[in-house]
């Protein structure tokens, strides 16, 4: 007999999820705007449908037992889909087309996402997209929270890659980048020891970018660069550049953008090191179901994937093997 027939309600479900999220009856109660002794009544509820428990103590507190846990799991996905039921019946309601909500690392925002919409502004003007430009873990929360369409990033360590559905795109190459006027930017170096006086402004210690940058230092036989400064974000980074001598290595797509051409305010340093940084993937919920809005402009995205990430399919996608933070 299936949990509907036995009696699971909608209310059954969003008590299992907030309590998975909240950790505390207390907590899952007042998310749900409910007095505590409902919410546990709707837990015996819940275990009478079972016929198992779905909590236990441990310690002073209650957690959620196997099937509990299996449950609630299930109970988070099916309250995602009302919701993206509600989002595209609401759009279609009021007579628009619908909003895609994208998220990407700085690289594939400026390179693909970007060309992206001025397309489907032209294609389909009645299309609204939300972009959010983050690191891989943030985006990967968001999509996991169904706060996201659909993600170009790396999984994180950390984070359950079973979660997402992935199609990987491309790797990224590297360039280093000065200020215009710099002394590298009109004398490249000939000997790439001397790009080691000069210093440099990197991202955190297990930012993927500072991981292939070491790497490959340390295999062309370089020291680790003078570094007084690391930060994560992209325009302190460019401020930076703007208003010292540092050299900051960039994905090449974002060195295309700022350090390309007689007006750009960045120049790319004309030694190139091959630092590549590991791929990133298209990623989805697994098993999620893209609204209209966002199916559309997955699909302009894709046509700037390379060839080889365009073979796949984008409606059978295999789960990504990526597990590095961006």
């Amino acid at each position: 007999m299936s949990l509907l027939a036995r009696g699971m309600k909608l209310s059954h479900l969003q008590m299992m999820a907030a309590f998975a999220e909240t950790g505390q009856i207390g907590r899952a109660a007042e998310r749900l705007g409910i007095a505590q002794p409902a919410a546990s009544r709707l837990l015996s509820e819940v275990e009478a449908i079972l016929g198992l428990p779905v909590r236990a103590r441990a310690g002073r507190g209650v957690v959620l037992t196997e099937a509990g846990r299996t449950l609630a799991e299930r109970a988070v996905r099916v309250l995602q889909e009302l919701a993206e039921a509600g989002r595209e019946v609401a759009e279609i309601a009021a007579g628009g087309v619908g909003r895609a909500r994208i998220g990407a690392v700085t690289a594939p925002a400026l390179d693909m996402v970007l060309p992206a919409l001025r397309s489907a502004r032209l294609s389909h003007p009645r299309i609204e997209a939300e972009v959010v430009v983050a690191a891989s873990d943030i985006l990967c929360g968001q999509l996991a929270a169904g706060r996201l369409d659909f993600v170009i990033g790396r999984v994180p360590e950390g984070i359950d890659p079973g979660q997402f559905d992935g199609t990987e795109i491309a790797p990224e190459p590297v360039a280093l980048v000065v200020r215009k006027g710099h002394h590298l930017a009109d004398h490249p170096p000939e000997d790439p020891r001397d790009l080691m006086d000069w210093d440099w402004v990197l991202p955190g210690e297990e930012s993927p970018l500072t991981r292939a940058v070491l790497a490959r230092l340390a295999a062309l036989g370089l020291p680790r660069p003078s570094q007084r400064l690391s930060t994560p974000s992209f325009l302190l980074t460019l401020a930076l550049l703007q208003q010292s001598n540092v050299v900051a290595p960039l994905s090449q797509a974002v060195a295309d953008h700022f350090a390309q051409g007689p007006d750009a305010p960045l120049v790319q340093v004309r030694h190139d090191l091959g630092i590549t940084v590991s791929p990133y993937s298209l990623l989805t919920r697994k098993g999620a179901r893209l609204t209209a809005a966002a199916e559309t402009v997955l699909g302009i995205v894709a046509l700037g994937f390379p060839e080889a990430a365009q073979r796949g399919s984008f409606g059978r996608r295999s789960s990504t093997t990526s597990r590095t933070k961006v």
